[in-house]
């Protein structure tokens, strides 16, 4: 639902008091503590961290994949652990969508058919749905290769397949998971110009774990999981004139 003149986006993704605890050799290991945090629609947000500061568990409480011990995950407005593990796995499919770091597309699929897979898990597949992919694909100069198959596809190349994936059935949230991690420098910048369009241009919602301090200095806010606290270390380029504060 679109904000209403003079008031504030919704809240896509609020985060609230989140606990989280593992054992390990007979210890208890608390990865998350207290964790809060709230995004609105239309935000770009980056989490940093440090390799085991909690990102990836984080985002596995994001996507419903896993339960906090303690805490509530709301996305657009439902509460994830109030559900179970078939509603968490049917509200993934239709409300987020995914970015990885090692694209994640089906071998045995075409370009394509790997853009109509979420939509096919939604349940709806026809001429415009189609229409919609191959629109996507335009939009990421890859039009001209929907019949191939991932394999014959740089990596760059394939992960632009991956961020035209992600958008194609018009998630709430999208979840991207160093995007850029195994691409060169250069071909990550461009997937990052692009990631950055392709969100804005849209008015989408982004939650993106990465070390990049490129993809950071792109964001409105960046957040920090440090030890399992999560903090705001920067109001990102809206309150700096373009630069995210280090």
């Amino acid at each position: 639902m679109p904000a209403t003149p003079g008031s504030s986006p919704p809240v896509v993704l609020r985060l609230q008091g989140l606990r989280k605890a593992y054992q390990e050799g007979g210890r208890r290991h608390e990865v998350l503590h207290d964790a809060t945090a709230e995004i609105l629609r239309g935000e770009f947000v980056v989490l940093l961290g440090p390799s085991g500061s909690g990102k990836s568990t984080l985002l596995n409480l994001v996507c419903g994949i896993d339960l906090p011990d303690e805490g509530v995950v709301q996305v657009a407005g439902e509460d994830l652990t109030a559900l179970s593990e078939r509603e968490r796995t049917l509200f993934r499919r239709r409300h987020l969508g995914f970015v990885f770091q090692f694209f994640n597309l089906l071998p045995t699929l075409t370009v394509l058919e790997n853009l109509l897979l979420p939509l096919e898990l939604k349940g709806r597949v026809g001429a415009e749905e189609e229409a919609r992919a191959r629109g996507l694909l335009e939009r990421v100069g890859l039009a001209a290769r929907a019949d191939a198959f991932p394999d014959r596809l740089s990596g760059g190349e394939q992960q632009r397949v991956a961020l035209a994936r992600a958008l194609v059935h018009d998630p709430d949230l999208i979840l991207a998971d160093e995007p850029t991690g195994n691409l060169d420098p250069d071909t990550g910048e461009r997937v990052m110009d692009l990631l950055d369009s392709l969100v804005r241009e849209d008015g989408r919602t982004l939650l993106a774990v990465t070390h990049s301090r490129e993809l950071a200095d792109r964001a409105d806010r960046i957040l920090r999981l440090d030890h399992g606290v999560l903090q705001e270390t920067s109001r990102g380029r809206a309150a700096s004139g373009g630069e995210a504060a280090p």
